[in-house]
């Protein structure tokens, strides 16, 4: 085999080895559905373990400026309940949710109770198929979502 037929052989296979590993573990709107609506589930359902396994081992978990501020798998797991899990209920509704495929960022709108209620957003970013960073805003409020959200209310998830 010549010089020239080894580069041909050679040089796309390369190309495609470089690329696979950082494309193949990219996820699709489909699954990052899948995932909110997983770590919702073990919310409603007080299982820390179902709804941490979407976090990667180091990612971070942050209401800013540094209110809530969780780094790590098993911090978040601790926050979400643990072993122990919580004595009230969570409750957790998405209300909105999009992803851009591209950059691996997506977004929720959700309500959430516990011990108070909250509206709020949260901007997830995935890598490996993992959350790596999580960043939410919310507002306290006694107010069902309709309500709250009054004129500007909009639905994508049933």
């Amino acid at each position: 085999m010549d010089f020239k037929s080894t580069r041909l052989i050679f040089f796309p296979l390369i190309f495609l080895m470089n690329c696979s590993s950082e494309h193949g573990e990219m996820i699709n709107e489909k699954y990052f559905t899948e995932v909110l609506t997983n770590i919702a589930k073990g919310w409603n359902e007080g299982n820390a373990t179902f709804a941490s396994q979407y976090f990667a081992d180091n990612a971070v978990y942050e209401e800013p400026p540094r209110n809530q501020l969780y780094k790590g798998q098993k911090e978040i797991f601790e926050f979400f309940g643990g072993e122990r899990g919580f004595d009230k209920p969570m409750k957790m509704a998405w209300h909105n949710l999009a992803f851009n495929e591209s950059k691996q960022i997506g977004f929720g709108e959700y309500t959430f109770a516990m011990n108070n209620q909250y509206h709020g957003i949260v901007i997830m970013k995935f890598e490996k198929g993992k959350i790596v960073k999580w960043r939410e805003y919310q507002y306290k409020s006694n107010l069902n979502w309709d309500d709250f959200a009054e004129e500007s209310k909009f639905k994508t998830v049933e």
